[in-house]
Formats: structure tokens, sequence, C-alpha cells
């Protein structure tokens, strides 16, 4: 069963590193959609439906963690599950974005097997 996935990052080539890296998992993704920030995640979010976001932390405008917090004050976006993509790799830092409502953490830089890995455990293995 193929799946949509939003891509949140600053960096247009980190998002092209994350697409390139989940096609080689072998994932198997009906659509890729992208957003720089969390406000352009956001409006995305306003006229698309996802099946899971993959964000990365430090970035202008709106956060990870402040994307998180909006995703979590809304009923339905806060179903959609949130795999956090970070440099930031400490314990503690994974930690506070599982308890703000991440439903996954996982740092850079990362293997197709490790993604597939990450999102086969919250998606279930139909997605695969």
């Amino acid at each position: 069963m193929a799946f949509r996935v939003l891509i949140v990052d600053d960096s247009p080539v980190m998002r092209g590193f994350i697409r390139r890296t989940m096609q080689l998992s072998g994932l198997e993704v009906a659509e890729f959609l992208e957003a720089g920030d969390g406000a352009e995640a956001l409006a995305v979010l306003g006229r698309e439906w996802v099946d899971v976001i993959l964000t990365d932390l430090n970035m202008p405008v709106m956060d990870g963690e402040q994307f998180l917090r909006r995703l979590d004050a809304d009923d339905l976006l806060k179903s959609v599950p949130v795999v956090i993509v970070s440099t930031d790799g400490t314990q503690t830092r994974a930690q506070q974005m599982l308890a703000l409502g991440a439903s996954g953490y996982v740092k850079k830089p990362f293997t197709p097997e490790t993604l597939r890995g990450e999102l086969e455990r919250i998606l279930g293995a139909s997605y695969a």
C-alpha cells in the first residue's frame, strides 16, 4: 500500500536526499510533498492529506518543535504520524520530541534501512 509523505526541511538538498533515501528503502510512496519550514507545512496540510510527516527541527520561521506543538493542538492533524529527522541525536532531545507527540526520531545521516525500519514500526508492515 503506497502512502503520501510530507518532507519538511529548510534545505532543498536535504529534502531531495530524504526523498531519494525513501525511494531506495523500497517503501511504496504514492506522492512526496515538501515544505521549507513548519509554517509552509501547515499550509500544505491545509489542502492535502498525508500519511506521515518527516520533519527537521532546526528551521527558520517555524521550527520543528513549534510545528509539532501546532499539530498537537489540531484535533485532525495530531493523528498524522511525525518522524523527526535531525542532526541532534541526543537522547534528551529525542525524548522531548517524543513527549510532544512525535512518533519517531531518526538521526541524520541515516541509511535507507534505518528509515524503512522506523516507518514500518510506526505505520505497520502493510506500508512496506
